[in-house]
């Protein structure tokens, strides 16, 4: 099954429908892009989700570790400057931000983009349509991305203020200066 787009310009949802939109319909993967379309992505499939936990696990593993922010996984939905809702397949904010939030505002979508944030491309994605998602993060405040493309052994990252760079079959990522310490082994992803 492919990513389906439902044309929602006619209808503006506010956020408070669009959260509830989601709540109500919960075995859904339900992303709202700036024009205000509707995005609903499939489950994934064993390998997709295997691979996105492993990664999950070690971004977890070392946040526990850091301390200094909070990782977050694929449910996760945040409410960018533009007025997208997008879930990255994993996330992480400061602490600092996290702490800025209000109690109600950390139960719902989260109203600001993540700092740090990585899409693992899944069969039924689109790498143009992904791409183009990445660079919304980068503009909307991301510092760090990385988007991940199993079938093809290719990790794209995406820096403020610079070009995307291209990594052929790397064994590992470094989290640099945004995530300092944290290294993401590649191997059992691929």
């Amino acid at each position: 099954m492919d990513t389906l787009t439902l044309d929602f310009q006619s209808v503006e949802l506010t956020d408070e429908q669009f959260y509830q939109l989601c709540i109500n319909n919960r075995d859904l993967r339900i992303e709202r892009n700036a024009n205000g379309d509707l995005v609903i992505m499939p489950p994934t499939g064993g390998k997709t989700g295997h691979r996105n936990g492993r990664l999950i696990q070690q971004l977890f593993n070392w946040s526990d570790r850091d301390g200094t922010g909070i990782a977050f996984d694929s449910s996760t939905g945040f409410l960018l400057p533009n007025g997208a809702n997008r879930s990255p397949d994993a996330s992480w904010i400061p602490i600092a931000r996290w702490n800025a939030l209000t109690n109600l505002q950390k139960q719902r979508f989260l109203p600001l983009c993540p700092d740090f944030a990585i899409e693992l491309l899944s069969p039924s994605d689109n790498l143009v349509k992904t791409q183009k998602k990445m660079q919304e993060y980068l503009d909307n405040g991301m510092v760090l991305g990385w988007l991940i493309n199993p079938s093809q052994q290719q990790v794209e990252i995406y820096r403020q203020g610079k070009q995307v760079e291209v990594l052929n079959a790397p064994i590992s990522l470094s989290g640099e200066n945004v995530l300092p310490g944290f290294v993401l082994d590649l191997q059992p992803i691929w």
